[in-house]
């Protein structure tokens, strides 16, 4: 089971070596995924693509594991998780080897995650009612220039 969303997309009894005809190059994970090539082997830099090969010539190749994480860091992205965070979490796991830590940790990341837009949430309803106020005043200030303009003054 891949460490982040479900089974390897190879199926029971496929070969390391079955898998060698599905590596894809970085230009066609670009086309995959939406990142750049510069993206991906930063985040090969910072460890969170491991294990990226190589083909000789020492091009990447990525197989569906990577594609995998790949896509994963991007949702976690989505959440509003910074790549340190990831990176804790990739660690995380690396060390304890376990689900259930990874998890409960991603539970801790998300909680300061809701708690920091629940917060984000009421700035931004106090904001909008500060403009409905504005636009009520400017409203008013319309109205009563009209009301000028309208007696000829």
């Amino acid at each position: 089971m891949s460490w982040q969303t479900g089974p390897p997309r190879n199926a029971p009894g496929e070969s390391a070596a079955d898998d060698s005809a599905s590596l894809l190059g970085i230009a066609e994970v670009q086309r995959e995924t939406g990142l750049s090539a510069r993206t991906l082997r930063y985040y090969e830099e910072l460890g969170l693509l491991p294990g990226v090969r190589r083909r000789a010539g020492g091009r990447r190749v990525y197989g569906a594991g990577e594609i995998e994480r790949v896509h994963f860091i991007q949702r976690l992205k989505r959440l509003g998780l910074s790549l340190a965070e990831i990176k804790e979490l990739n660690a995380v796991y690396g060390i304890a080897g376990s689900t259930r830590a990874m998890l409960s940790r991603l539970d801790e990341v998300l909680e300061r995650h809701r708690l920091d837009v629940d917060k984000r949430v009421e700035e931004l309803s106090t904001l909008r009612g500060d403009i409905d106020r504005y636009r009520e005043r400017v409203g008013g200030r319309i109205a009563a220039l009209s009301t000028r303009e309208g007696d000829g003054s």
